[in-house]
């Protein structure tokens, strides 16, 4: 708490004379979600009204959704445009929507009130789906036409940063007078240039090799781009080779986080989208769906165990081991399955490589079952002094660990190849895969050994 109420003096401090001091957008955001957590929803309110035009869109851009679907009810229309008219084109288009999503009258009054520019670049990128790179650009471009100097192309970008119209610029787009792109220059080539030469005669000598993507690209192709080649840019462009906006590194974290977010909640059977529900409905019913699907799986399993009630009844000590075959199968396949997943989404396991990638979870849990095999037969003999026992439970993990091993690298393999999200329904599965063939390799060893 003391680091809230240093912040909140802060806050104050610079509130009474913004022009003395800076404070970051996610730090405002922090104390927002703080007092609307600690304190009363008219408390929130309050702060939320006192906040500077110029920094409130970065800041409710920061709130988690809940709290922004909140503020945004709460702001007038002339407000939440203030605001807008302060962002750049892609976050702008992204509280647009936001607000379309709540109320899609206020919305549409809310982008009236906004000048024609901002209006034109809104309209532009919603124009792309989600998925696509065009949705994630800004259009706030720093580009030169040939026949500009060097000079003139640094006076034009202070003039530029001066007024404020441009901000994270990394890179000069070179263009002709049909907004091809030419070439892309980085900032810390162009300032050790011959300022009088004009563009047309430096690329006339040099190549400026540049990356581009399309805008209807798909945006994680575009994140792998920004990984394998370290980039903090990229120019976008129409199918005409015009140049039409640039993504930025920040973007790019934001598109990595959302995936990795949303393969963990779908590993675990859990839909991100439900979780920032407001209703406690909507994240029962989105949990149970994936609960009564285990409970189905459970019950294969209690089917096979039920096959085996004679064996069971007469060797106790097999219902005392049993979970120990299961449990290490589960866990065996959910690193499995996680690797995976994971590698799949980073690029590094496809279609050509796939053969190689099971394999190498074969043997992985070859080595494995073999090793853990080994200590529960001892374990099992120790404990009941009966070694045929020690044989069933050291037979059953080596086939239910192999068993986990191959399932686990499959079953995403053959998802994608259905054109379903492997994090989606893979742990669900494994677990009946691992669960019952865990249970039928155990048992029936044990009804034909002992």
């Amino acid at each position: 708490m003391n680091r809230f109420n240093e912040m909140m003096h802060s806050f104050e401090v610079y509130l009474q004379d913004p022009s003395e001091g800076n404070f970051h957008a996610s730090d405002i955001a922090y104390l927002l979600k703080k007092v609307r957590s600690t304190k009363s929803k008219e408390e929130f309110f309050k702060l939320l009204s006192r906040i500077p035009s110029e920094v409130l869109g970065d800041v409710l851009l920061e709130l988690p959704e809940k709290i922004k679907d909140e503020a945004l009810e709460e702001l007038s229309t002339e407000e939440l445009a203030r605001a807008i008219e302060d962002l750049e084109s892609d976050d702008a288009t992204d509280l647009v929507k936001d607000i379309d999503d709540l109320d899609i009258d206020k919305s549409e009054a809310v982008v009236a009130h906004l000048d024609e520019e901002d209006r034109e670049d809104i309209d532009k990128l919603r124009q792309y789906e989600e998925h696509q790179a065009g949705a994630w650009m800004q259009t706030e471009l720093f580009d030169a036409k040939l026949e500009e100097s060097v000079q003139e192309a640094i006076d034009r970008l202070r003039d530029l940063k001066e007024k404020g119209e441009l901000e994270n610029i990394y890179q000069l787009f070179i263009v002709d007078d049909n907004q091809r792109l030419l070439a892309g220059i980085s900032l810390e080539d162009l300032i050790v240039m011959n300022f009088s030469r004009s563009f047309k005669d430096i690329l006339a000598e040099d190549e400026y090799h540049f990356l581009n993507v399309e805008a209807t690209e798909d945006i994680e192709d575009v994140a792998k781009m920004f990984e394998q080649y370290d980039l903090s840019v990229l120019p976008v462009l129409d199918w005409q080779g015009k140049l039409v906006g640039r993504i930025t590194a920040d973007d790019i974290y934001d598109v990595m986080e959302e995936k990795a977010t949303e393969q963990i909640y779908n590993l675990a059977g859990v839909n991100d989208e439900a979780e920032q529900e407001e209703k406690l409905f909507g994240v029962f019913k989105k949990r149970a769906s994936w609960l009564g699907i285990n409970l189905i799986t459970a019950i294969l399993a209690s089917i096979v165990i039920g096959m085996f009630d004679e064996t069971l009844a007469a060797f106790i000590p097999l219902a005392i081991l049993m979970p120990i075959v299961a449990s290490m199968g589960g866990n065996a396949g959910t690193q499995t399955l996680t690797v995976m997943v994971r590698q799949m989404a980073l690029g590094d396991i496809d279609t050509e490589n796939a053969k190689e990638a099971i394999k190498k979870e074969f043997l992985v849990a070859l080595f494995n079952g073999m090793l853990f095999s080994v200590i529960i037969g001892i374990i099992a003999y120790l404990w009941f002094k009966i070694e045929l026992l020690g044989v069933v439970i050291a037979l059953a993990m080596i086939f239910n660990l192999l068993v986990a091993g191959v399932f686990g690298a499959f079953i995403p393999l053959f998802l994608k190849r259905l054109d379903v999200d492997p994090a989606v329904g893979s742990t669900v599965l494994l677990t009946t895969v691992t669960d019952v063939l865990g249970f039928l390799s155990f048992l029936g060893l044990a009804s034909i050994i002992l």
